[in-house]
């Protein structure tokens, strides 16, 4: 699973990275999570609200922090 985390690096950015790690840590299966910071390449995602979430490619989440639960949701596909 392809995991990026959208933001410019600021506080809610790290916990939402955090997170998503501890989620995909629980799932147990292989992950691999990059931090995009770059203006230009979050654009590129369609994304106006930060941070935000791509899971294989595809925007899950924008503009707040999740829950364990939720980002485990989110991992799952659920």
């Amino acid at each position: 699973m392809k995991l990026a985390v959208l933001g410019t690096g600021c506080r809610k950015c790290q916990q939402l990275a955090a997170v998503v790690e501890q989620a995909a840590q629980q799932l147990g299966g292989e992950y691999e999570l990059v931090k995009v910071t770059d203006l230009q390449q979050i654009m590129g995602y369609g994304v106006m609200a930060t941070p935000a979430l791509v899971v294989d490619g595809q925007v899950r989440l924008t503009g707040k922090v999740p829950s364990l639960a939720e980002a485990t949701k989110l991992l799952t596909g659920a």
